[in-house]
This record gives structure tokens, C-alpha cells and sequence, in this order.
């Protein structure tokens, strides 16, 4: 299992990719599968760890991340006979390999950074298999063996029926995720919003977010872990998540659905894969819409938000589908 390093697997607070990779890890292991994870030293893990790298480009700072990357993954090409297949995790830099290794590889696409990284995935249609984590997010240049969901750790989410009376954004603090819609959102409700999430753009923060914190109305929590994500994901009345770009999947939307919190969006990229309109939460196009679907969320039912998230967002039914995937590879082995 070939994790991205610029944060530990698991990651202690932000990390997607990561938090993606490690569960996979841990549920194959679960299943008797011998995997070894190769990821920064400050990862946990119950498979067999190799360190590449002693900590996260993004965790310990004075370090060049292309040197880290670099030697990254020619340390897990240069083992790669050792294995049956290569699961990279790690974008597209790997793919180069493809050719190179007489082990299969298959590729989780965790969404695309920008237009100009889609030919090189389209180069290696032949040499490595490509999973998409939402059919939204899927290429017309790319092949694809499967869509596998991103799943969640249902152990570390608590069922609320009775929420407390406040809205929540759960997220990056950038301009693509919504955060100030998520405010004015809150503010037209007249409805109290707390705020969780890695600032990504300081300068947005600084100008559109930080006027509003005034620890009553809006309040920031700053990157919080999974015990605080937790507690304030399940007693909001619903989650904001206001995005304006094609999201390939949005793991804080299953996370929020897993404790009965519904989620309303703008309706973009996978977000109709994820939310069941009506039921599981809302879709709408703008901030206004958002705004009069806030006091529909108490008309919702909760537990059926919690065990449809569940249903379809599991970690077990990630582990189911990737095997399922592991298993079409290796028939083909020779």
C-alpha cells in the first residue's frame, strides 16, 4: 500500500488521502490480507510498516517535498517483486512505473488537482488500473476497472437524535469549500455556526472568515481531531457545505451523515452520489436556496440518515470493494 506522505497515515487531524489509505489498510489486514504500508515513521498501523520518510512534508517543515516524494516511491518500485500488486494511493507520479515493474498496480484516483494532470493518467490507461471514489469524478480519457466509495470508520462516529441548535461547516478553510457561503448561510438562518478545518488560504481566512468569529455567533475550532469532529459534527442541526468545484467525494459529508447530521450542498460533482435529497439531507444551487432548506433538516429522520450513511459508506464496504477489485487484477496474472 503506497500512502502519500504529507501527513502520517492516519493523519492526527486533516488528511483525506491519508485517513482513506489507512483505513483501507487496517480493513484488509482485518480480513487476513498481508499488506505492508509504506508511509512517513510517525505512522500506526496493524500491517507491516516500512518508513520511507521520518515524518510528513506537511507535519515537520524545512523539508523539499519532491525530494521526499522522490524517494518515496522508487523505494516501493524497487521492492515492488516482492509483492502481488501495488495499490498507490499516491496521484500520478507512480504511474511512470507502471511499465517499469512486472507487478500489477492499481491506482485510487482521489480527484484531479487540474486539467493538466488528466493526460498523464490517459499515458498509462495500459499499465495500471484506475478506481474512481465517485462516478462523478470520473474522465471520459481515463479507463476505469471500478468506482470504490471512500469509506468511513463507523467506530468513531455517535448517533444524535437530538441535535443542539447550531449549524456547522466541517472542512479546508478555502474559497472552493464554501466557508464564507457557509457563514452568510448561517447568518440569514439566524442560526449560530461553529467552524472545524485546516486553513489552506490565509488571505481568504484573514479577510472573509476572521471578521465573523466572535465565539458566540461564529466560532472557529481551529483543525480539530477525530473525538472534537465527533461531537461537533452530531449535535449540529445540519452541515454546511456551500462547495463551488466538482468535489470527487467529500468524507466530512459521510462523516456528518454517520452521527444523523444531515448535510445540505450545492450541488455539484458527487454530492447526489452522496446525499439523498429529501432524506438524507439537501441539494441546492445558491445560498438562498440553502437558506430556506435550513428548517427543513428537523423534518428529516435522523437514525435513517445515520444507517444510510452507513449502509454505503463503511469502511467493510470499501474493503468489500476493493478486494473485488484485487481479485479481477490477479485472475489475470498469468
Amino acid at each position: 500500500m503506497l500512502a502519500p506522505i504529507a501527513w502520517a497515515t492516519p493523519p492526527a487531524a486533516y488528511g483525506p488521502w491519508e485517513q482513506v489509505t489507512s483505513h483501507l489498510t487496517e480493513g484488509l489486514v482485518q480480513r487476513g490480507i498481508d499488506v505492508t504500508l509504506f508511509a512517513t515513521a510517525t505512522s500506526k498501523t496493524a500491517a507491516k510498516l516500512v518508513a520511507t520518510v521520518a515524518a510528513g512534508y506537511a507535519e515537520r517543515a524545512g523539508q523539499d517535498p519532491k525530494v521526499l516524494e522522490y524517494l518515496h516511491i522508487s523505494q516501493v518500485m524497487g521492492v515492488a517483486h516482492e509483492f502481488d500488486l501495488v495499490h498507490n494511493q499516491f496521484d500520478f507520479m507512480p504511474l511512470g512505473y507502471g511499465n517499469l515493474v512486472d507487478t500489477p498496480m492499481v491506482t485510487t484516483v482521489h480527484g484531479f488537482s487540474s486539467e493538466q494532470i488528466v493526460p498523464v493518467y490517459e499515458k498509462y490507461n495500459d499499465s495500471t488500473d484506475y478506481v474512481s471514489i465517485s462516478d462523478a469524478d470520473r474522465d471520459d480519457r481515463i479507463d476505469y476497472i471500478s468506482t470504490v466509495y471512500n469509506g468511513v470508520d463507523t467506530r468513531q462516529f455517535s448517533f444524535v437524535d437530538h441535535p443542539e441548535d447550531y449549524l456547522v461547516y466541517f472542512g479546508r478553510i478555502h474559497p472552493e469549500k464554501g466557508a464564507a457561503e457557509a457563514i452568510e448561510i448561517a447568518q440569514k438562518s439566524d442560526m449560530p455556526l461553529v467552524m472545524a478545518g485546516l486553513v489552506q488560504d490565509q488571505a481568504y481566512f484573514d479577510e472573509r472568515i476572521a471578521p465573523h468569529i466572535d465565539g458566540d455567533r461564529v466560532k472557529y475550532l481551529g483543525n480539530v481531531g477525530p473525538d472534537e469532529r465527533n461531537r461537533i459534527l452530531g449535535n449540529a442541526v445540519a452541515l454546511l457545505h456551500p462547495i463551488s468545484f466538482e468535489e470527487p467525494f467529500g468524507l466530512s459529508v459521510a462523516e456528518s451523515m454517520m452521527t444523523g447530521t444531515p448535510v445540505i450542498a450545492f450541488n455539484r460533482g458527487s454530492m447526489p452520489e452522496l446525499i439523498e435529497h429529501g432524506k438524507t439531507g439537501y441539494l441546492t444551487e445558491d445560498v438562498d436556496g440553502a437558506v430556506d432548506l435550513v428548517s427543513a433538516c428537523g423534518d428529516l429522520n435522523r437514525w435513517h440518515v445515520a444507517e444510510v450513511a452507513r449502509d454505503c459508506f463503511s469502511v467493510e464496504r470499501m474493503v468489500d470493494g476493493y478486494i473485488s477489485v484485487y481479485r479481477t487484477i490477479l485472475d489475470r496474472k498469468p
